[in-house]
């Protein structure tokens, strides 16, 4: 008995070398660097890899989180404690926490298939037009990437080239960050077309939206003369406009429309069944869509892991249409028990009353712009949204244009530009309701703009800090930031599984 054993186990051992052996030859059916980037489809699909970075669950979930559930206009209840004292509650006790961790690695992936664009398109013979252009839509992708690196972290090693496995990148500062962002995006802009004429290449990167992100990232580190000229560039281009209802932003059938500047391309999976583009089980393991609404959506719906604080709400509040009406952009923004003007009778969460779902006492509020319920959905959310992420909106870029006008001494011929987006919500222009603003009266005036206006899109973060008004004071209408510490908080921590790899780096100051 113990000799059959014995050759049971030899049989195992001999059959498990077999398989070593198997597993060691190299599929020849396989892409690799040696075969691949030899021509021009080879080149615009490494692009088209880029683009589907953010359809990873870091950035189509857990970037949201990052940027409205840790500002003050959201917060948690989720049951995951983890979550709630990572992203809501400034107690930041895993420096490996996998959702940081997760936008951190997807950010620094889409940076190497941006790389890898750049590093190998330049020898591919190809027509020289689309090759300009395919590497300049890889550098705008990378500053994109570290734009969101720069603002969550701050100091981050910079990888340019595509890496090596002995490569220990050093910190960079936030400022070099911020100046590389700067870099991809002015060279980005150079051989970016205003718009695509094929519509296959509809949602590419164009130039205005490299020039957005360039006055973007001009404007987070308060370069406000720098900004000026790009933010003019694009009012003047007269590429974009307002659309003319509000919600045509946030609905799934008016996408890429005139108001988008750089709008992240979302659609239906397939199969509908992972979140992610690393899972095995689909036809080509990739993910389309948003993951988020199952997040954000209100119970029983979703999960509730991140909603909507309801000061905001007070803020649509406090001034009517000119026609004596609610500002409609309310209603757009979030649901809760008054969606509708008339109450929770009337007020529809996903087919049915507020009333009938939560009673007429519940004060919840959630955020309704990245859900499906603005697309008519009435029985459930999906991992998968088909709903376009529209990062960037000619809005945002006015009230940011009025903000250097009134950082560069110029805010008398700031009102315009705020004008032109409170009356499309109706209102009555800034001139005549409040005219004569010195600088800081502007600026507060600009802060309630930007929440009536940019609300749950993930805006609130950076104008926060932009400001410089993130700290234990915002603890009045979000309890959270009694934990903030300043000098600390403005930052997320150094993944420590890469510190411990590479003694290159740092952490980031107080953790």
């Amino acid at each position: 008995m113990k000799k059959s054993i014995i050759y049971i186990f030899l049989a195992i051992l001999t059959s498990l070398s077999a398989c070593k052996k198997d597993l060691d030859i190299v599929n020849p059916n396989a892409p690799t660097v040696t075969v691949f980037w030899k021509t021009s489809d080879d080149a615009q699909k490494g692009v088209n890899a880029i683009y589907s970075t953010f359809h990873r669950a870091g950035l189509c979930r857990w970037y949201f989180f990052a940027t409205m559930i840790r500002a003050d206009e959201g917060y948690s209840t989720s049951p995951d404690a983890n979550l709630q004292n990572n992203f809501d509650l400034f107690i930041n006790n895993d420096y490996n926490y996998g959702n940081y961790d997760a936008i951190w690695a997807d950010l620094y992936i889409g940076i190497n298939r941006a790389n890898q664009v750049l590093d190998n398109v330049p020898n591919i013979d190809m027509d020289a037009a689309l090759k300009a252009r395919y590497l300049a839509e890889a550098k705008a992708l990378r500053g994109l990437f570290y734009f969101h690196l720069a603002s969550l972290w701050g100091n981050v090693p910079m990888i340019l080239k595509t890496p090596l496995p002995t490569d220990l990148p050093a910190t960079m500062s936030r400022a070099e960050v911020w100046t590389q962002v700067e870099k991809d995006c002015t060279e980005a802009a150079t051989a970016l077309p205003l718009n695509y004429s094929d519509p296959n290449d509809l949602g590419r990167i164009t130039k205005g939206g490299a020039n957005a992100l360039l006055a973007k990232s001009y404007m987070q580190h308060r370069n406000f003369a720098a900004a000026l000229p790009v933010l003019q560039s694009l009012i003047s281009s007269g590429t974009y406009s307002l659309t003319s209802n509000y919600q045509d932003n946030f609905t799934a059938t008016t996408e890429n429309n005139v108001e988008s500047v750089l709008e992240i391309q979302n659609a239906l999976n397939p199969t509908d069944n992972h979140d992610d583009d690393t899972s095995p089980n689909d036809v080509d393991n990739l993910n389309y869509g948003s993951s988020i609404p199952p997040f954000f959506a209100p119970k029983p719906i979703g999960f509730t892991d991140g909603q909507a604080r309801r000061w905001p709400v007070a803020e649509f509040e406090k001034e009517n249409t000119t026609s004596g009406t609610r500002d409609p952009r309310l209603a757009v923004t979030f649901l809760f028990d008054s969606t509708d003007v008339r109450g929770p009778n009337f007020s529809m969460i996903y087919g049915q009353t507020f009333t009938s779902r939560y009673g007429t006492a519940d004060s919840d509020v959630w955020f309704r712009k990245l859900l499906n319920d603005n697309n008519g959905t009435a029985t459930g959310d999906s991992f998968h949204s088909p709903n376009n992420y529209r990062f960037i909106r000619y809005a945002d870029i006015l009230l940011l244009y009025a903000e250097c006008l009134n950082e560069t001494s110029s805010t008398s011929q700031a009102y315009q530009y705020v004008d032109r987006v409170r009356q499309r919500a109706g209102l009555q222009t800034l001139s005549a309701a409040m005219p004569g603003m010195d600088h800081d009266q502007f600026l507060n005036q600009l802060k309630h703009e930007r929440i009536t206006e940019l609300t749950g899109e993930g805006q609130r973060w950076n104008d926060l800090a932009r400001w410089g008004d993130l700290g234990p004071a915002l603890s009045s209408r979000d309890a959270g930031f009694n934990n903030f510490v300043i000098g600390k908080h403005e930052l997320l921590p150094i993944p420590q599984q890469d510190l411990d790899i590479n003694p290159n780096l740092r952490q980031n100051p107080k953790y």
